[in-house]
């Protein structure tokens, strides 16, 4: 067994490496707090998530099963209506994910 000098030792260099691991993100997000890039992706970021979201879904649109069509555009709808009444983009994203989940679900059990 080891002695408690090599223990500690190395339990201080375990700790020293977490915390800088840990601190590392927040020292760099404070240079990059005062960048205008920063600043605009912050500010369109949310309508690019919800195009990506929205192409993704609908790019399998079963259109050829009219009754698998149902779950992903009642999604849509619930998702913009979310949004709408809300303006949430994390709402929105998560409410619409649930109801085409639970819809999604449903129909391939019948």
């Amino acid at each position: 067994m080891p002695d408690a000098g090599y223990l500690f030792a190395a339990v201080g260099v375990a700790a020293a490496v977490t915390w800088a691991l840990r601190a590392l993100p927040f020292a760099v997000l404070t240079a990059l707090r005062s960048s205008a890039t920063v600043r605009e992706l912050s500010a369109r970021m949310p309508a690019g998530v919800m195009v990506i979201l929205l192409c993704y879904c609908l790019r399998d649109l079963p259109v050829t099963h009219p009754g698998r069509l149902p779950a992903p555009l009642v999604a849509l709808g619930a998702t913009v209506g979310l949004h709408l009444w809300r303006r949430s983009a994390l709402l929105s994203i998560v409410g619409g994910t649930i109801v085409y989940v639970v819809l999604a679900n449903a129909v391939h059990l019948h």
